[in-house]
Parts: structure tokens; C-alpha cells; sequence
């Protein structure tokens, strides 16, 4: 029983996929690039996906949602500007080491803040496929900028 055990561990335990080895093949929005580390398929994960976003310098994507799923965005370099909303009508801004997180269905469109710099960030999704659902939005000239409020500590 003890070497059944260790032979399962062994192969269904724990999972290291190297950053050299992740999956461009995942949905795509224009104006980034997705790429797969966690998934179904590459490691038998059922509730979450996870990979890596990258944006180009001064570029954007294009308005999208990831339909009920949760999503997650940890700024790794560079700066990103998010809109959101029916007109892409709000923003905020994340650096390194901010968490953003995009709840359910919200359209939404990322933005590389800097004309210099990558992009680069980690994504977490709650479930194992990635969902994009790219949408036609005429977003609004200018966007209003919403600070968070944490519901926890208020200032």
C-alpha cells in the first residue's frame, strides 16, 4: 500500500511547469499574449487556470470578458491601466507587485501604461479553461479614475 501511495504521489503530487515551457496555445484577445502554465490538460487542474500576460509597450487590448469566471492579475514589471464597464468608462492603475482582480462578466480591456517598458503579469483564473469573450465596445473619451477602498481597514 505504502508503494502505491509513493508510485501515485510520485506522478499526481506536486507539479513545477518551467517558464520556458508554457502554452501559447489558450484564448487570445488582440494586443496581448496568453500563455499557459496550469490547466486542465497540462496538470489536471479543475478549479483554476493560471499563466502569464505580456503587452507590449504603449499598446492595449481589445474590450473583453472572461464570462463567470474570476480572474486575477498580478503586475510582475511594467505598468497597467485597466478599464472597465459597458463603455470601458473607468480606470485604475497597477504597478508591481498589485493585485488586480476582475469579477465575473465585467467588460474590461488592459493597457500597457508605459511607452518603454513590457508588460508583464501573472493571471489566475477560477476555473481550468480559459474563457475570453471578446466584445465590440466604443469606449467612452474619458474614462473616469476609481480608487479602491479596502471594505476591511478604511483609512
Amino acid at each position: 500500500m505504502k508503494d502505491q501511495r509513493k508510485a501515485r504521489w510520485k506522478h499526481d503530487g506536486v507539479r513545477v511547469v518551467p517558464g520556458d515551457r508554457l502554452d501559447p496555445n489558450t484564448a487570445q484577445t488582440p494586443g496581448m499574449e496568453r500563455k499557459a502554465a496550469i490547466t486542465f490538460a497540462r496538470v489536471g487542474a479543475r478549479k483554476l487556470w493560471a499563466g502569464t500576460v505580456h503587452i507590449h509597450p504603449d499598446a492595449k487590448t481589445g474590450a473583453h470578458h472572461h464570462g463567470p469566471l474570476e480572474s486575477v492579475i498580478f503586475v510582475v514589471r511594467g505598468r497597467a491601466r485597466m478599464r472597465w464597464g459597458d463603455r470601458l468608462e473607468f480606470t485604475a492603475e497597477a504597478g508591481p507587485g498589485d493585485f488586480i482582480y476582475v469579477p465575473p462578466y465585467v467588460p474590461h480591456q488592459e493597457i500597457n501604461a508605459s511607452a518603454a517598458e513590457e508588460l508583464e503579469c501573472v493571471l489566475v483564473r477560477s476555473d481550468g479553461e480559459a474563457v475570453a469573450i471578446n466584445l465590440e465596445i466604443e469606449p467612452v473619451e474619458r474614462p473616469e479614475a476609481v480608487l479602491w477602498i479596502d471594505p476591511l481597514h478604511p483609512a
